[in-house]
């Protein structure tokens, strides 16, 4: 196997990073310089959901399991690019009529495109299309288990149910939010990973998620 193209899927993370309102903003400070100690170490103090990260069960039950606890085959997989741009607007509700006819096998990764990546950074960003209820059970109901979106939440924001998180922490998926560059990925059978750092008992963890074409 050889891997041909790297696309990276995932934001960067300093002290101006986004973050979901009233989640901790990253501070960075020097613990260790060069010029005092010989070499460089940042001290880092940020959320558990800053930037492009995965939600584990834990997240929104106090007895799914946490990110540690998740096998990595949760986070690598084929990734099927659902691409609903142009036909779900802010804050609507994404069906599955509106990426039309998708080949979706049991233990794909799915991403959901809706192009709101763009406005990272800005107050629109937090206008974004979401996922129904439905629609969770829908994937689920065809093997899928890790769910992507180039949003920072596949509820609204500010909606305090969060029904689509329960719909897929009851099931024991893994969701993946903050992805960007969805767009990038003009190939076929992606191999995506989106490996967290296993912190224990943690509700989730940043990732550097990649999409990776492979040779034919």
């Amino acid at each position: 196997m050889r891997v041909v193209r790297v696309i990276d899927l995932s934001h960067p993370v300093s002290p101006s990073t986004q973050v979901y309102p009233g989640d901790p903003t990253p501070v960075f400070t020097s613990h260790a310089s060069i010029a005092g100690d010989g070499y460089n170490l940042l001290h880092i103090a940020m959320g558990s959901q800053t930037g492009t990260h995965v939600d584990a069960p834990r997240h929104i039950r106090d007895d799914g399991d946490s990110v540690e606890q998740l096998s990595p085959t949760a986070f690598v997989g084929r990734g099927v690019v659902l691409d609903v741009r142009g036909r779900v607007g802010p804050g609507e509700l994404i069906t599955p009529d509106q990426w039309g006819e998708t080949e979706l096998r049991s233990g794909d990764i799915a991403l959901v495109h809706t192009g709101w990546s763009e406005y990272f950074g800005t107050d629109e960003y937090f206008r974004h299309p979401a996922l129904s209820p439905d629609t969770c059970r829908w994937l689920l109901t065809r093997g899928v288990r890790t769910i992507g979106i180039d949003a920072p939440s596949i509820d609204p924001t500010g909606d305090e149910i969060l029904a689509a998180h329960h719909v897929i922490a009851d099931a024991g998926g893994v969701i993946c939010e903050n992805l960007k560059n969805l767009a990038g990925i003009d190939f076929d059978d992606p191999l995506v990973s989106m490996l967290p750092i296993p912190f224990e008992g943690a509700d989730g963890a940043p990732v550097r998620a990649v999409a990776m074409q492979l040779a034919q």
